[in-house]
This record gives structure tokens, C-alpha cells and sequence, in this order.
């Protein structure tokens, strides 16, 4: 039904370095969530889809549980939520969502990533009126009218459904994605799914090829590097 769709997250390597970013990174989100809109998971559904999001990625229960008890704690750190916009090489668009507790710090760290690979930083709304804020899911099948109509009889606004190779991919709003995610639990079963996951989907994507494919490459580690960048979305692709 229209738009094909790739996940695009900056992979990292499986060392034990890199786990342990992710875990500081997943640690953070939490302790901020949950700091905002309370501990509980059944009240603050922000915070749930985060820890589902975590264990599904392999977050030990202690990071979680550190998390949240220094959350109910009242001290610790004020995380700011910064979110930084531009072209990375090749002219893609680019949207660095990062958590801070010193502005001035994050904003140096992520421009010297622009600066030092043929990027250019912008200012903010230069690029995300390009993306659509969205809930995505996918999992094995092909019965994509059998999925729309159990959608549309669990009253889900659904924005585009995609089959492609044994994959079904559901696009939604951002705001329904518990109202999809139950919806397909109980279509599927216990059939699993591959991704759940509220994230920017480009309306356009650029090609990115030659010389600027390694130059993004690098610039996507450098901002993964960064303690503060939470998560990278772009429009990129590699040719």
C-alpha cells in the first residue's frame, strides 16, 4: 500500500563497549521518563513502551530498575530533551534527538559530527517537517487486508500498511500506538513482533553514493560516540 520502509538506526557493534553505551542510554531515557510522568509503568505509558523497547533490546532488569528507583529518589541529574536538525553528507536530512544536562556541551559535540564530515547544521524545524512522527510496527506475513480490517474493527486510525517479502508493515500516528500494538496482539497471537517502535519515517528519501557513503557511515559513529545523542533519523539511502 504505497511507501516502502527501512529501519534506520545507526548499527552499532556487538562489543561490550558498545552494550554499555546502549545501556546508559536506554538508563537515561528512563530515569527521565519516568522522573516526568511518574514511575509506574500502568499510569505513565511513555515509560512502559520504554521498558518493553529496553528488554526487547537485551537491557538487563537492573539498569531498568536503577533507572527508575533514581527516578523516585526526587535528586539527581536534570536532563534537558535537545533536538538538533541539518543535512549529513550527501544532503540528506538529518534529526538528532539527544538528552543533556549542559546545552552548550551536546550542541558543540553534535556540530563538530556536522562539521567534520561535510555536513551542515541548521536550526531547528529545517528538516523534520520532512518526517512523519509515527508508530511503526512489522512482522512476518502476507495477509494485509486480513490485518487492515482488524485494525479498522478495533476503531485504529492506520496511516499506510506496506506487505513486502513475507514482511507487514503498519504505519500509524504516534498517539495510537498502544491502541495498534493491542490490536495486533490479538490478531496475531503469539506471533511475534520483529518491530514496535515510535520513531520519524521520511516522506522522501535521498540517495547517498560514492565517496558520501563513507563519509555518512563515519558521521553516523561519530554522533553515536556522543554520550548525549539518544537517537538518529534520517533519510538516507545508501547506494
Amino acid at each position: 500500500m504505497g511507501r516502502s520502509f527501512e529501519v534506520r538506526k545507526a548499527s552499532m557493534a556487538k562489543t561490550q563497549g558498545a552494550k554499555i553505551k546502549v545501556y546508559s542510554k536506554y538508563g537515561k531515557e528512563i530515569y527521565v521518563c519516568a522522573k516526568n510522568g511518574g514511575s509506574d509503568p500502568d499510569s505513565n505509558l511513555s515509560l512502559r513502551r520504554l521498558i518493553e523497547k529496553a528488554k526487547k533490546d537485551q537491557v538487563p532488569g537492573h539498569v531498568i530498575d536503577k533507572a527508575i528507583d533514581k527516578a523516585n529518589g526526587g535528586g539527581g541529574e536534570n536532563y534537558e530533551v535537545a533536538r538538533y536538525e541539518g543535512f549529513g553528507p550527501g544532503n540528506c536530512a538529518v534529526i538528532v534527538d539527544c538528552l543533556t544536562d549542559n546545552n552548550n556541551r551536546t550542541y558543540m559535540d553534535v556540530r563538530q559530527c556536522f562539521v567534520k564530515n561535510d555536513a551542515k547544521i541548521g536550526s531547528p524545524g529545517a528538516v523534520s517537517h520532512m518526517f512523519e512522527h509515527q508508530a511503526v510496527f512489522q512482522f512476518a506475513g502476507d495477509d494485509e487486508e486480513g490485518v487492515l480490517e482488524a485494525l479498522v474493527m478495533a476503531d485504529v486510525d492506520v496511516t499506510d500498511i506496506e506487505a513486502e517479502d513475507g514482511v507487514i508493515t503498519v504505519f500509524a500516528p504516534h498517539t495510537e500506538f498502544f491502541k495498534v500494538k493491542n490490536a495486533l496482539s490479538d490478531h496475531l497471537g503469539d506471533a511475534p513482533l520483529d518491530l514496535e517502535e515510535i520513531t520519524f519515517v521520511p516522506q522522501t528519501n535521498t540517495e547517498v553514493s560514492g565517496e558520501d557513503v563513507e563519509r555518512f557511515e563515519k558521521f553516523l559513529d561519530m554522533l553515536n560516540d556522543c554520550d548525549d545523542v539518544q537517537n538518529v533519523y534520517h533519510n538516507a539511502e545508501l547506494v
